[in-house]
């Protein structure tokens, strides 16, 4: 089997589970905390195996993010005139 026909089959079950949990809390009353539970649970399953078909379905070779070149030619200098020097107050003044 294809790994789409093991998630097709285990979305089949879920479905089955899901309706099954529907129809115990019609019989037993959804206020227990046992059957809040296991509806949490079902609805948990449901949601990890949504994202594993979707991370199934993604491309093999992971997305990389674009590359940005810096050069290798200096700043502008009139970028730093009015910065501080770290620890050492501002340029033109004498350190406190």
């Amino acid at each position: 089997m294809s790994v789409h026909d093991d998630l097709s089959s285990i979305q089949r079950s879920l479905d089955e589970l899901a309706r099954s949990v529907t129809r115990l809390e019609q019989q037993v009353g959804s206020g227990g905390l046992e059957v809040r539970r296991v509806r949490t649970d079902t609805d948990h399953l449901r949601e990890s195996v949504a994202l594993l078909r979707a991370a199934t379905a993604a491309p093999d070779a992971p997305h990389r993010p674009d590359l940005v070149t810096i050069p290798d030619t200096p700043y502008d200098g009139s970028l730093w005139t009015d910065s501080d020097d770290e620890g050492l107050g501002a340029r033109d003044r004498r350190a406190p």
